[in-house]
């Protein structure tokens, strides 16, 4: 390897979003850096197979209604 040219790969905690942790290597942040995770394989419903309904406030219905019209031709 050419010195100088490639990034600092050191160990870095990873935090998951329940609690658990442990140790990587990585470019990110300094040498013990802590990265905490929003979503994980253990939370995020592609891998848990687990889906939220995510139309809270009507926010589909809102959308309906505002381009109910689109696609439609008046003469």
């Amino acid at each position: 390897m050419k010195s100088g040219i490639h990034p600092d790969y050191h160990e870095i905690t990873v935090i998951m979003t329940d609690g658990t942790e442990y140790k990587t290597h990585s470019c990110y942040g300094e040498p013990g850096a802590t990265l905490r995770l929003d979503v994980d394989p253990k939370s995020h419903p592609a891998w848990t197979g687990v889906q939220r309904m995510m139309d809270t406030g009507g926010q589909v219905a809102k959308f309906n209604k505002r381009f109910a019209g689109i696609g439609t031709r008046t003469k």
